[in-house]
């Protein structure tokens, strides 16, 4: 299942800690934890190359 605007996707069968973004092995909550953790949007992006900067964002101000 696709969010509105496809940015993250999310198995409905799972929780939806479990999001994850489109072609990426990153998964919604990495993000989380990366920026709970005090590492940097860029420093998450760095890791995770298939993800967008846009995708990230969009899917911070969602949440």
């Amino acid at each position: 299942m696709a969010s509105p605007n496809g940015v993250i996707t999310r198995d409905p069968e799972i929780s939806w800690r479990y999001a994850r973004f489109p072609r990426d092995a990153g998964s919604f909550q990495a993000l989380l934890d990366y920026i709970e953790g005090g590492q940097t949007l860029d420093e998450f992006l760095d890791d995770f190359p298939t993800v967008t900067r846009e995708a990230a964002i969009d899917a911070l101000e969602r949440a």
